[in-house]
């Protein structure tokens, strides 16, 4: 047999097919991850650690993941003859394990200061030996991707090819609502786009009972009987399926069905937000309900925390599109479609999409695509031609990308949204305070006319032999310190549980760390509450299988 494996590498978690070459490129199974393998939530915090604890531990750390996930599939490893990788920029540099620093620092000035060369980061082929990826054969191709500009990376050129947007002659915008939430706006023949750090919220994460869209995800909620919420769950194959009817404010529930909910995903936390607004339970920045919760399926709750997580990742979604209009000078109605991408903008309901922000105010038609990117994936590993025709495209198109970071617009933008979402500003101050610094007020909402679904779930075709989900990538991050007591303050103060303080090692105690639980350089509290202050989380750097 012949096989080859479509990979996306995305922020919140990595996804592939097992694709039988001998069979028409035939997909055989799907394994996916249910978070990133680095230690961090979003984009910022893998770069970080990237580049505080080494190129040669991160890297080894998703060539691990990358190797499990491919033994997950069940098939004979060296089998496999062919491998192709989409995501954003960031995630195919860490992948191929070239210069990233680039993509952290915004500054030129800075690169210079660095001598950071920017790398080309056009389509080719590499092969898993060069990679350094176990478990298959060395001479195993690895088809890598173009990037448009080097921050607009494969998953936005995916996102543009699959939706057809450039042979579209009206105005368009594409989202991927994920934790980096990238986008663009198609007008008048040139791409404008931008990436606003949502969080991770928008993938069910940071949320007290989130997780990725896996089965037994809730995945939406809508108001049913006696002003009750129907909780809609993934099932085994990623479709949606009606599981309970609940109270909301009590948590009283009717079983519709027999299927049982692990968590919320991040589309069921936009609908939390959209189904909670209109409903009059949330009156921003609070939950009126007597616990201050939301209460869903087998005991899942939704919390003010968790409503000022998804504040900050929506305001920032919302910031990025309108920062987009204002930069090419058009109003909010010359938008036409809206284009959904990601797991999100699969499951998400346009409609509570657009209550929340996540959708622009006035919009025609809307139209969910499905995972982009690991569609392109796909293409690319069962067609020799597609690498070719990507980058065709990639040269094609006239681009600017405006980097949020920067932008005076964006700040002022968000300034807003976090007073929206946080201190429950009123539309009407919202929009004075816009008018104040020269921008366009938010329009009243227009629902669209047309909603058009092109695939039920984010994975369109699991395979005969299922969806696998890793549920523990089982990767480590190791490290002794000399003067350690081992006392486990560390291990305690973890918020993520993901730190083991054991006996053994070369100074008598080490610590063991599960990366794909551990928040990064964005939390640290392991090295904080050191009391010898002998811990360095820059230290970490022995890698081991669980």
């Amino acid at each position: 047999m012949a096989y080859g494996v479509a990979l996306d590498v995305g922020t919140s978690g990595y996804r592939t097919h097992l694709v039988d070459l001998s069979k028409n490129g035939k997909i055989v199974s799907t394994a996916i991850t249910m978070r990133h393998p680095l230690p961090g939530a979003n984009i910022m915090d893998h770069l970080h650690f990237w580049m505080e604890n080494g190129s040669e531990v991160g890297h080894s750390i998703l060539m691990e993941t990358v190797s499990r996930l491919i033994e997950l599939h069940g098939v004979n490893p060296r089998e496999v003859e062919r491998i192709a990788v989409c995501g954003n920029p960031a995630q195919v540099s860490m992948f191929e394990n070239i210069e990233i620093r680039d993509l952290a620092f915004a500054g030129q000035s800075m690169l210079k200061r660095l001598n950071v060369k920017i790398p080309e980061r056009r389509g080719h082929v590499t092969t898993a030996g060069d990679l350094g990826l176990p478990s298959v054969r060395s001479e195993v191709e690895v088809v890598i991707p173009p990037a448009i500009r080097h921050e607009i990376g494969a998953d936005a050129l995916a996102m543009i090819m699959k939706s057809g947007l450039l042979g579209k002659k009206e105005t368009c915008m594409v989202t991927d609502y994920g934790t980096n939430a990238e986008m663009g706006l198609f007008h008048d023949g040139e791409l404008y786009s931008g990436s606003a750090a949502a969080g991770p919220a928008m993938e069910g994460q940071a949320i007290d009972h989130g997780m990725l869209a896996a089965p037994f995800a809730i995945s939406d909620l809508r108001i049913g009987e006696n002003g009750g919420w129907n909780n809609i769950i993934l099932d085994t194959n990623l479709h949606p399926v009606v599981g309970s009817l609940t109270d909301p404010a009590t948590g009283n529930s009717k079983r519709l069905s027999d299927i049982r909910a692990r968590g919320i995903t991040g589309t069921g936390v936009v609908a939390a937000v959209a189904v909670g607004l209109e409903s009059g339970l949330i009156s921003l920045p609070g939950i009126r309900t007597p616990d201050h919760l939301l209460h869903l399926q087998d005991g899942i709750t939704f919390s003010e925390v968790d409503l000022g997580e998804a504040g900050k990742a929506m305001g920032a979604i919302r910031a990025g599109h309108r920062t987009l209009i204002e930069e090419v000078g058009i109003d909010d109605a010359d938008v036409k479609t809206m284009y959904l991408a990601g797991a999100s903008g699969t499951y998400v309901d346009p409609i509570k999409a657009q209550t929340v922000g996540m959708v622009p105010r006035i919009i025609d038609t809307t139209v969910q695509v499905g995972n982009t990117s690991l569609m392109m994936a796909y293409d690319l590993v069962r067609d020799d031609a597609a690498l070719d025709e990507m980058q065709k495209v990639a040269d094609s198109i006239a681009s600017k990308h405006i980097m949020f970071a920067t932008s005076k617009i964006f700040e002022d933008m968000y300034v807003n949204e976090i007073a929206y979402w946080e201190e429950g500003m009123p539309e009407e101050m919202y929009n004075e305070v816009l008018k104040g610094s020269g921008l366009k007020p938010l329009p009243t909402i227009v629902r669209p006319k047309n909603i058009r679904r092109i695939v039920t779930s984010d994975i369109p075709v699991i395979g005969d032999n299922g969806l696998k989900v890793l549920d523990n990538v089982g990767v480590y991050l190791t490290g002794s310190f000399e003067g350690c007591i081992g006392c486990g303050k560390c291990a305690d103060e973890c918020p993520e549980r993901a730190l083991q303080v054991m006996e053994g090692g070369p100074h008598g105690f080490s610590v063991r760390i599960a990366t794909e639980h551990c928040l990064g350089t964005a939390c640290k509290n392991c090295e904080s509450v050191c009391p010898e202050k002998v811990y360095r989380f820059g230290d970490l750097k022995v890698t081991q299988r669980g």
